[in-house]
């Protein structure tokens, strides 16, 4: 087997996975990294030859992208709170709590390099956490919290690995450069990131046909990733940035082809990327397998020593921030997604599964220091991290199943029902309104106005068939040869609706996932 029929293995087993992660309630994602874990322990499966310096900038981007398709800027700024408490300050407590647990069981191991080990076992997945916590029907407010983390602990994390590596490889670390350089990373990211998504933005309206459009949206990711790296920003933040402008202001609602080709096409993606990602961390395990020879106990025990330690500081961090949270909601009423309970606090500190960052980081480590010796305990450091990854996220994740079901932790169906039904009703109330304008703008026939106003009221039943209960619903199911004056009409009534909706997107305590999932429903009666 060579380097490309393994690729075609590995995108065959992502597409595979969905169905049967379905069928036996477990996470693609998990289960790909085991396919990972069993081709990597075959004799003729080659060892994957992928540059570890290029995995984050292949991988990346277009699952940054993707997960940030399903949230919005108003979500990000609405939950700043728990997301700066779980991406910036516990990122940089983990690190420093395995840093000095490292630097005091393996012998020999610098504080640099025990820093850079804290790092890039400190964040979170945020595909993998998405990913299972999706298939798992959490609480909304448990999976923005979870992709707010992981979209933006990587940004902290690898800006805190590459002080830590260049201290171990040079010998000096000054707090005064490595703070400016976390500060002027940010700034180069979010820079670059608005500039490309402005520019973005403008492009895809000269390009006009959805297939160029979604074809630009699959390379901006990469570029923003690509640009802000050369000018020594975060690629990560970078990404998010771009993507957060574009989701903001390049959506026009009444493009419907390019927002459902769009939707399918990053579904694909999302798929297929992820499973190679998953995958590709299972067929490392060969790093620690070597590494390993014949110091299994010893380095084993270190493993479980530093996975141990990740996965208790993340509970004695959540337990006491959620309390701390809850408290201020009851005092100040604020508008943030958090745990409303000890069972939701142990689900999300459950889903704190390590993956393809991790992975990259460890491998990206230099095997040389500036005077030319052997870069300190490379082998252990890379040992422990695949160590770490291996126990969160098959460990983790494969129990995770059980234990949300376990703890009785599942989405507020009736409160997401209710929503939904409330953008029906606002929809059909847009049409109407648009209706009544072109009533008072054109003379139309009172058979064709009473015909077009049960449209208006179909409009919001096929988004939630609940209304029927509340309004009168009339022949909505038959078809009729429509004129091109109705279809004009009806066309300009759903244009209506779409505005209103995509609106209720930015409004505060809009669930996106749920706005998203209702303009879809106009954007298929519009191509009908």
């Amino acid at each position: 087997m060579d380097q490309l029929a393994l690729l075609f293995v590995l995108l065959l087993g992502a597409v595979v996975s969905v169905p049967i992660g379905d069928r036996w309630g477990l996470p693609a994602p998990i289960l790909m990294t085991l396919l990972g874990i069993v081709l990597a322990v075959l004799d003729f499966v080659p060892n994957v030859s992928v540059p570890p310096d290029l995995i984050l900038p292949l991988l990346l981007p277009p699952l940054l992208y993707a997960a940030v398709r399903r949230t919005s800027w108003r979500q990000f700024t609405a939950n700043k709170r728990p997301i700066f408490l779980l991406a910036v300050a516990l990122v940089f407590v983990t690190a420093v709590c395995v840093a000095a647990v490292a630097h005091q069981i393996v012998p020999g191991l610098p504080i640099a390099a025990a820093v850079a080990l804290g790092a890039l076992v400190a964040p979170p997945d945020p595909v993998a956490a998405t990913s299972v916590a999706g298939q798992l029907g959490l609480p909304r407010r448990l999976v923005s919290i979870l992709e707010g983390e992981g979209l933006f602990n990587d940004v902290t994390a690898i800006v805190l690995y590459h002080v830590a590596i260049a201290a171990a490889v040079s010998g000096a670390f000054s707090p005064w450069d490595a703070g400016l350089d976390l500060v002027l990373s940010a700034v180069v990211a979010v820079a670059v990131g608005l500039v490309l998504g402005w520019g973005a933005n403008k492009l895809m309206d000269l390009l006009g046909d959805p297939t160029l459009q979604i074809g630009l949206t699959l390379l901006v990711p990469y570029a923003s990733y690509v640009l802000a790296e050369e000018f020594h920003g975060s690629g990560v933040l970078a990404v998010l940035t771009t993507a957060l402008f574009l989701s903001e202001y390049a959506t026009d609602p009444d493009d419907v082809m390019t927002r459902l080709a769009g939707h399918t096409f990053w579904d694909i993606v999302d798929t297929l990327v992820t499973g190679v990602a998953f995958g590709l961390i299972g067929l490392e395990l060969h790093m620690a397998i070597r590494t390993a020879s014949g110091r299994w106990g010893e380095l084993l025990g270190w493993a479980g020593a530093i996975a141990g330690v990740v996965i208790v500081v993340r509970l004695l961090w959540l337990l006491p921030a959620s309390w701390l949270a809850q408290r201020l909601h009851a005092r100040r009423d604020l508008d943030e997604d958090i745990p409303t309970s000890v069972r939701e606090t142990v689900v999300m500190w459950w889903a704190g599964m390590r993956g393809v960052a991790s992975v990259a980081l460890a491998l990206a480590i230099p095997l040389e220091t500036e005077d030319g010796g052997a870069f300190p305990n490379r082998d252990e450091i890379v040992f422990i991290a695949f160590g770490v990854i291996m126990v969160t996220l098959v460990l983790q994740g494969l129990t995770l199943p059980w234990l949300v079901k376990r703890l009785g932790v599942q989405a507020d169906t009736d409160h997401e029902k209710a929503f939904e039904k409330e953008l029906a009703v606002r929809a059909a109330k847009a049409a109407r309104r648009r209706l009544r304008e072109i009533e008072k703008e054109e003379d139309l026939p009172e058979e064709l106005s009473e015909q077009m106003f049960r449209r208006a009221l179909d409009i919001g039943l096929r988004i939630s068939p609940d209304l029927a209960e509340d309004e009168r619903r009339e022949g909505h199911d038959h078809r009729v040869k429509r004129l091109k004056r109705l279809r004009r009409i009806q066309a300009e009534m759903l244009s209506a609706a779409r505005h209103e909706i995509v609106a209720a997107r930015s409004e505060p305590g809009a669930d996106p996932e749920i706005v998203d999932r209702v303009l879809r429903h106009l954007d298929v009666r519009s191509l009908k």
